[in-house]
């Protein structure tokens, strides 16, 4: 049978009602892990009952025990004690990471509660050791502040690391994800920030661990701050063989072109020098951040390229360079082919053609204009001919419903209609001209007789027409409902039927 006389004295035992509480805090603050709040509100309701069960049984935990009791009551209040000067600090904590948050900086209002719970477990340990273990307090902390300058010394590059890692935390003068330029020339992107040290990922994709203590020391440029956006300028030297005017319009219209760089704040061009050999021009632009504008660069001189060439400009040799004999203008702006050839021999499209086969293709090309702001093709639209931009911009404008989206802007060496006029597939946006824009247009008509003549051409063609079409639903993403041929056999067979072969 159950003794409950002794069962009740075993209950009222101070030791195993402090035992219970202890249990029961500890149990509550791993089940409430992810609930701060009600975790606090547990954690001072067990604090208060522990402190009151304390004072209750004659048990001060901030003053020294009572002299005269044995080794074991000595020992059993010390675990009293230490029991509630933890509890103590748990309370403290959850109060800290409940109250103590800066609206708006987390990263700063999370260094200052570590810091804050950092003094907080100090301050327990403490008085641990003054009220439990009777520890003459001062005197230990004099001793310690004697190592404690031994293991500065021996830790002095550490902890010059770890203070100016709090120091960085702080001010903040760069957050993950920022592009920073060291003062010493390295220049990567910030993927991880601690104590001890920043890290950086270089365009090579090496790993750069910078310490802190010489990153608070740098002088750094952030070029991802104060806004993720970033300039970029270029020069290019024509010959002076155009007016200045004529030659900035050209490059606004490289700029109308590009895919990369942003519209707004717009970009510029600066008239740097005018002499009897060259212009030099200054091109100013912004990227949407400093990941791109490598991409944007080698974009913009590729359409410097291809728009001097539509409008028959030539670029000229650095100005510290001896000037070579420049060719005539003519041989510059249509070398010895016509235009339609050179356009031809620009399409990756064509590149399996021969010499005789381009002639020919060439010779059935038909040269179209059309003003700023016209539809030259509609979304959706089978178009029944291939057209090359010659000179000006065109945009690629897809709309899904009430929303319309700019997929895109075609330069001179650009072409559109590929899929009408091999596949009878309709365009995937409608084609708008930005500018006064001249095309050349191939129909069915001249490339049926190649096809005939030499019937591996369709094989050909599909190959590169289906590479084509997976780079362009990469670029773009297919929309809904949107299912173009993209595999060899249907494009070949699709190709031989449109054109009854």
């Amino acid at each position: 049978m159950i003794d409950y006389d002794h069962l009740s004295d075993f209950i009222a035992s101070p030791i195993v009602q402090i035992g219970m509480l202890a249990a029961g805090a500890l149990v509550t603050r791993i089940l409430l892990r992810g609930r701060p709040t009600l975790r606090l509100v547990g954690q001072l309701a067990f604090f208060l009952v522990l402190t009151a069960l304390l004072l209750h049984h004659g048990i001060i935990p901030y003053q020294l025990g009572p002299a005269g009791i044995s080794t074991l009551q000595r020992i059993l209040i010390g675990i009293a004690k230490v029991i509630w000067w933890i509890n103590a600090a748990w309370s403290l904590i959850g109060v800290v990471r409940v109250f103590l948050i800066l609206e708006r900086q987390p990263r700063e209002g999370r260094l200052l509660q570590d810091l804050v719970v950092g003094f907080i477990y100090v301050g327990a340990a403490l008085s641990i050791i003054a009220y439990v273990f009777n520890a003459p307090v001062g005197t230990l902390i004099a001793t310690s502040g004697a190592v404690a300058i031994v293991l500065g010394l021996a830790l002095q590059s550490t902890l010059g690391d770890l203070f100016s890692g709090i120091a960085l935390n702080l001010a903040r003068p760069y957050g993950i994800g920022d592009w920073l330029v060291l003062s010493n020339g390295i220049e990567g992107k910030v993927v991880e920030m601690n104590w001890r040290a920043t890290h950086l990922l270089t365009d090579a994709n090496d790993l750069v661990i910078v310490p802190n203590s010489d990153l608070a020391k740098a002088r750094l440029t952030n070029l991802s701050s104060p806004e993720r956006s970033h300039g970029v300028s270029l020069t290019v030297r024509f010959r002076s063989s155009t007016a200045p005017s004529a030659m900035v319009d050209v490059m606004r219209s490289v700029f109308l072109s590009s895919n990369s760089i942003l519209a707004q704040p717009e970009p510029s061009v600066q008239i740097l020098s005018l002499d009897g050999g060259a212009v030099e021009l200054q091109l100013a632009f912004r990227v949407a951040e400093i990941a791109v504008a490598s991409r944007a660069r080698s974009e913009i001189f590729d359409l410097i390229y291809r728009h001097s060439k539509a409008a028959g400009l030539s670029l000229a040799a650095p100005a510290e360079a001896v000037s070579p004999a420049f060719p005539k203008v003519d041989e510059v702006r249509f070398g010895f082919h016509t235009t339609p050839r050179r356009l031809l021999d620009s399409i990756p499209l064509f590149a399996s053609l021969t010499e005789d086969e381009r002639e020919s293709l060439a010779s059935t090309m038909v040269r179209r204009t059309f003003p700023k702001g016209e539809v030259l093709a509609a979304q959706g639209e089978v178009l029944k001919s291939l057209m090359i931009v010659r000179s000006g911009v065109v945009s690629v404008n897809r709309r899904d419903g009430t929303r319309e989206t700019e997929l895109g802007r075609l330069a001179p060496g650009d072409f559109f209609g590929d899929g009408g006029l091999l596949t009878g597939d309709g365009e995937f946006g409608s084609i708008k001209a930005l500018t006064f824009v001249v095309v050349y247009e191939i129909i069915q008509e001249g490339l049926a007789p190649l096809m005939r003549d030499r019937p591996a051409i369709v094989d050909e063609l599909a190959s590169l027409l289906s590479k084509r079409s997976a780079s362009e639903l990469l670029r773009v993403g297919q929309g809904e409902g949107v299912a173009p041929a993209t595999t060899l056999r249907t494009l070949r067979a699709r190709i031989r039927d449109l054109f009854n072969l």
